[in-house]
């Protein structure tokens, strides 16, 4: 199994705007379940703590590389990051692990 985590940091916007970025972030990722089969499980982070350096997570699983592979070029997947989370995200820190 292989882990793909994001860490991601939004632009400057004012709170209410952050607030509907991440819940669209959130429902555009989580909403690929079942429409990009390689996904196993998939679950993005938005509420979180003040004392942290990011915005938002994403925590994903896949049965392989090749799987993750297959998401990142999955149409879908690329539509949700062109369209929900690229245009609004100033850092991305991503860790992809074996479990």
């Amino acid at each position: 199994m292989v882990k793909h985590m994001i860490i991601w940091t939004l632009k400057e916007m004012s709170a209410e705007e952050k607030t509907k970025v991440k819940e669209g972030i959130k429902s555009g990722l989580e909403g690929l379940k079942g429409v990009v089969p390689q996904i196993k499980d998939i679950k993005v982070v938005i509420d979180n703590l003040p004392t942290s350096t990011g915005d938002l997570m994403l925590d994903s699983t896949f049965e392989s590389a090749e799987d993750l592979a297959g998401y990142s070029k999955h149409p879908a997947h690329v539509a949700v990051a062109n369209e929900k989370v690229r245009p609004y995200t100033a850092n991305r820190a991503c860790l992809d692990f074996e479990i």
